[in-house]
């Protein structure tokens, strides 16, 4: 039962944000990538991309799919299923530059 229990909670996805300068988020399967302007994270309700400037990892728990990122959080995008971030980002500029 215990094991059930934490199951659903690894499910639940949910993401805090307090004044653009930390962010919680849970429901996290995996960092797939991370730098000081962009964290792609594989979440239950898909990929979602954090960027900002001067990011840094303040907690991490995968056991428990928590990630809290401080520093100047810009946006939040959630990606489509089957499409990653690093595809995403070159769509965007190959349609900038076109």
């Amino acid at each position: 039962m215990p094991e059930e229990r934490a199951r659903r909670e690894l499910e639940k996805h949910q993401v805090l944000m307090i004044n653009r300068q930390y962010v919680e988020v849970t429901g996290v399967m995996n960092v797939e990538s991370f730098d000081v302007k962009e964290f792609v994270l594989q979440t239950t309700s898909g990929m979602l991309s954090i960027r900002g400037e001067n990011l840094h990892i303040k907690a991490l728990s995968l056991e428990n799919g928590l990630v809290s990122i401080e520093g100047v959080i810009l946006d939040l995008v959630y990606y489509d299923e089957g499409f990653s971030a690093a595809q995403k980002a070159k769509g965007m500029f190959g349609k900038l530059f076109k």
